[in-house]
């Protein structure tokens, strides 16, 4: 009943992206349920991408149900990857939009999870210092990813902001990125880079979050950890390899098995079913596990109350990102925080000094994770230790 009240009032405009909504405990006193049910609804809508959260700020509207992702991101569709961005009129462009630089932006996703706060960081910033944005997305798809990189270079960007798409595979797109070079077009990369180009980039040192994270539940007493690592994004090898890392460190020992990985083909349902297995086999079971992100987590959550297990009682889960999900459940996971929005806002601060010419910017920039330790982990049984 909240969810759908929330999505009628968006639809209907009373609630426009950008707008601000009640809090849980007004929507709360509204509607005569609980604030864990307000939060479950909240919880869903963010996930669906109608609604995105700012710590310490409150929950946003972000979109329209009546419009396209696309659309409801960045005005009128311009095609099957395309949509134009920041004063775009509707055809795409205004007569005061003529003149102005514009800035290309592609991302593996873009109504859901992370990417509202990244592209939200990126449009507040262009739209400060007077430019049109071009969003496009690749659904982490190479030959999407093709189609989206032509219709950039078609219309004639300025500079280009870009998440690679399965970057720890060789990428058959490489170039278009020399050709934007060639046409002195600069572009940056965010989350990941390619290796075979080296370019510019912001990222987060994904090695020290897998690290932070398995480490955090070896001091806690765990012993048998599962990792659950995405691998054709190099994200997911470098948390892997924290994961790894934190063994030797620990001098703990390391169960090859307990690695379990998927791919974007396969999504996360495939490793949800293999993880199933573990705990539908002999003991020891585990008694933690280490998430590639907050929307693995949330899955494992469920699969967990499934199997009748309590957590953190009997299992602890790390995830990562520290996304809105990570508070969108009864239990608040641990996660490994993300820049988010401050790595939108700095990618754009660096295409704009690079277009204009200004002073120039850092080849890249790694943000450093933290730990924020929450409701989802706990000294395993019998360890006696307390963190």
């Amino acid at each position: 009943m909240v969810k759908e009240q929330i999505t009628e009032w968006i639809r209907d405009g009373k609630v426009k992206p950008g707008d601000k909504i009640y809090s849980e405990k007004e929507l709360s006193g509204m509607f005569g349920v609980s604030r864990h049910t307000v939060r479950q609804a909240i919880g869903a809508l963010v996930h669906e991408g109608l609604l995105y959260r700012e710590q310490g700020a409150g929950t946003f509207c972000s979109a329209s149900p009546n419009l396209s992702v696309n659309e409801s991101h960045a005005g009128a569709s311009l095609g099957p990857c395309l949509s134009a961005g920041v004063g775009a009129g509707p055809s795409g462009f205004s007569p005061a939009n003529v003149n102005r630089k514009n800035i290309g932006v592609i991302t593996t996703y873009i109504s859901d999870y992370i990417f509202p706060s990244i592209i939200k960081g990126i449009e507040s910033f262009l739209t400060a210092e007077g430019y049109s944005l071009t969003l496009a997305c690749t659904d982490n798809d190479v030959e999407k990813e093709k189609q989206c990189l032509q219709a950039m270079l078609d219309r004639r960007i300025d500079g280009l902001i870009v998440e690679p798409t399965r970057s720890s595979n060789y990428n058959p797109n490489i170039n278009y990125y020399l050709t934007l070079e060639q046409k002195q077009i600069p572009y940056l990369m965010i989350n990941q880079f390619y290796s075979q180009l080296m370019p510019p980039h912001l990222i987060v040192n994904d090695d020290l979050g897998g690290f932070m994270a398995t480490d955090h539940l070896i001091r806690l007493g765990h012993e048998r950890i599962v990792g659950l690592f995405k691998t054709d994004d190099l994200q997911g090898v470098n948390r892997m390899k924290g994961f790894i890392r934190a063994f030797r460190e620990n001098q703990v020992t390391f169960f090859p098995e307990m690695v379990l990985t998927y791919t974007t083909e396969e999504q996360s349902s495939a490793v949800i079913r293999r993880l199933e297995s573990f705990f539908n086999g002999t003991s020891p079971l585990p008694t933690a596990i280490v998430c590639y992100n907050d929307q693995l987590a949330l899955a494992v959550l469920d699969l967990l109350r499934r199997q009748g297990l309590r957590v953190p009682d009997e299992v602890s889960i790390v995830g990562f990102d520290d996304s809105p999900l990570a508070e969108a459940s009864e239990v608040k996971l641990t996660s490994v925080t993300h820049p988010k929005m401050e790595m939108g806002t700095d990618a754009a601060k660096w295409i704009v000094a690079a277009v204009e010419g200004r002073e120039q910017p850092p080849q890249s920039v790694v943000y450093e994770p933290r730990l924020v330790i929450r409701s989802s982990t706990a000294p395993a049984k019998g360890s006696g230790r307390e963190g």
